[in-house]
């Protein structure tokens, strides 16, 4: 069972491996990410950031959808992690159910909006968002699982 879907440009670091597994009881983290399933260093590190009590998997999109949607990790509490809303876009486009998508931090060096301290969006990014909100997804900001969730909108 998906028990969280966050954006997360730093993909697993402190407040994901450690936050977010303890609040969500958390036994697999899955990052979704084309590039980062391709490059074996970055999957070492993200390895070493994984809590000992978690699962790893970094898989590219479609893998990860195809995975998702053939019940794999259904008796598993999943937490997805991906760096940019289009990964979810993709990933909701092939069939994947998310009840909720956790926005944390972003950052680009093409900014055109921001939202809160943590949060700054390319236009890719708001058009991604504009069709998920549109799909009737729920989106939340929300940095830890101890911060109240604040509804986000584009």
């Amino acid at each position: 069972m998906i028990v969280g879907a966050r954006i997360d440009f730093r993909l697993i670091h402190g407040q994901v491996a450690n936050l977010w597994a303890n609040a969500r009881q958390v036994s697999r983290f899955m990052v979704v990410d084309d590039q980062v399933a391709e490059d074996a260093t970055q999957k070492q590190v993200l390895r070493m950031a994984t809590p000992a009590t978690c699962k790893l998997s970094v898989l590219p999109v479609e893998k990860a959808a195809a995975n998702i949607n053939a019940g794999k990790y259904d008796a598993q509490r999943l937490f997805i992690v991906a760096k940019k809303p289009e990964t979810y876009l993709r990933l909701l486009k092939a069939g994947v159910k998310l009840d909720e998508i956790i926005v944390g931090n972003m950052t680009t060096m093409d900014s055109v909006k921001k939202f809160g301290l943590n949060i700054n969006c390319d236009q890719g990014d708001l058009d991604a968002f504009a069709e998920i909100q549109a799909m009737g997804v729920p989106m939340v900001m929300q940095l830890t699982p101890q911060n109240t969730p604040e509804k986000f909108t584009v």
